[in-house]
């Protein structure tokens, strides 16, 4: 079939195949220019692994460390007449790659918030790897079903006290236009704690641990965002950012608990990037695309692949993580200088959409976000036809 983005609000219902084996190429070609890391990571679980930065973690795991990798994630596999999710391919591609490079790979399709998958992936890392050194967690879900209790938790965006009005950005037409967005109401902050929390990252670390398969000196991280402050009532200050205040409160639990195996959790604070979450937020398009513009012409612009290369390079891998006065590793700090965001503020306050093609990057949100499914990529034919039915090599 011939396939073409459809996209219906902040989500394209399609992916391309071949589109997507490019993007991962291309982020594999990054990790490779950079060289190998000798002390990098060698056994590592990536949890939420196959869009974002959790798929760059296992990309600059594998082809930066020569990291045998596990990855966990939950995705829809094509058909005869439909595509498969982004991810889908996104790890077919990536698996495929990791093969032809001599690299282990496994990965499993299914809910991460279950035991059940928690049991398959214990028992794949006993059978192949016997224990793992690195956990990325790096889920980004709307739900979960808690898997003891079988709760379904549901997540919102929204403010806390008060109604939060401001600058956002139409994504389909480019025009800059108002958002209003009603508080908290009833148990929504509880709810989405407990969807984007730190719960389930300690369950995870507690069912691995008690399984014997964390190795002495293992490292996990999970990641945040804190952003400028136009965008704190809908980010930080909202029911996004308590969930991460508990992530963050996590981290110092796993940190004793890790203790007797010399381990230790980090929450990795990451540059605004479009990705498939990002998008949904209100507000945050708009400052994404006056952002890209500054830091463009400032020649620190990063996506996805290059701050998680970064983050394994320069702090991880040479042990000087460099952690922030609440103990957080910062690769957002060149979107956070003062001169970057003093001039993005400026442009915050005066843009309009009459003025935005010159004081945003309208086309660089755009390609970015096509790019996540597939699309846009030179070198693709997106006129010929192509097999939306892709398999993974370890799924099938």
């Amino acid at each position: 079939m011939i396939i073409a983005p459809k996209i219906r609000g902040f989500i394209c219902t399609t992916a391309h195949p071949v589109g997507c084996a490019k993007h991962v190429a291309q982020q594999i070609a990054v990790v490779k220019k950079g060289g190998p890391s000798a002390n990098g990571p060698k056994k590592v679980l990536v949890i939420g692994s196959s869009t974002g930065y959790g798929l760059s973690s296992r990309i600059a795991a594998a082809f930066g460390s020569g990291a045998a990798t596990i990855g966990v994630f939950f995705e829809r596999p094509g058909e005869a007449d439909r595509t498969a999710t982004a991810g889908w391919y996104n790890t077919a591609a990536f698996e495929t790659e990791a093969k032809a490079a001599g690299l282990y790979a496994r990965s499993f399709n299914g809910d991460a918030y279950s035991d059940a998958i928690k049991a398959e992936v214990i028992a794949a890392i006993k059978a192949d790897l016997g224990q793992v050194d690195c956990v990325i967690y790096s889920l980004a879900s709307p739900r979960r079903t808690h898997p003891t209790t079988g709760e379904v938790f549901k997540s919102v965006l929204k403010p806390v006290g008060n109604s939060f009005t401001n600058k956002s950005l139409n994504t389909g037409t480019g025009a800059v236009i108002e958002v209003s967005i009603d508080p908290v109401q009833g148990d929504d902050i509880a709810q989405t704690v407990a969807v984007m929390g730190g719960e389930d990252w300690e369950m995870w670390i507690d069912a691995l641990q008690s399984a014997g398969v964390l190795a002495e000196g293992v490292t996990t991280l999970a990641y945040s965002y804190i952003g400028p402050e136009v965008t704190w009532p809908i980010y930080k200050n909202g029911t996004i950012g308590l969930a991460k205040e508990d992530l963050e409160r996590v981290q110092k639990v796993l940190d004793e608990k890790l203790a007797p195996l010399k381990g230790k959790a980090w929450v990795s604070v990451n540059k605004a990037l479009v990705t498939q979450a990002s998008s949904a937020i209100p507000v945050v398009p708009l400052y994404i695309s006056l952002l890209y513009k500054v830091m463009k012409a400032e020649g620190t612009h990063e996506d996805t692949i290059e701050q998680m290369d970064r983050l394994f390079r320069e702090r991880l891998c040479n042990g000087n993580p460099q952690p922030d006065e609440a103990g957080r590793i910062r690769v957002d700090d060149w979107e956070m200088k003062p001169a970057v965001q003093e001039l993005v503020g400026k442009r915050w306050a005066e843009v309009t959409t009459e003025n935005f093609p010159e004081l945003g990057d309208f086309e660089g949100y755009q390609s970015s976000f096509l790019r996540l499914f597939g699309f846009g990529l030179e070198g693709v034919d997106y006129s010929a036809e192509a097999d939306p039915d892709v398999k993974i090599p370890s799924i099938g």
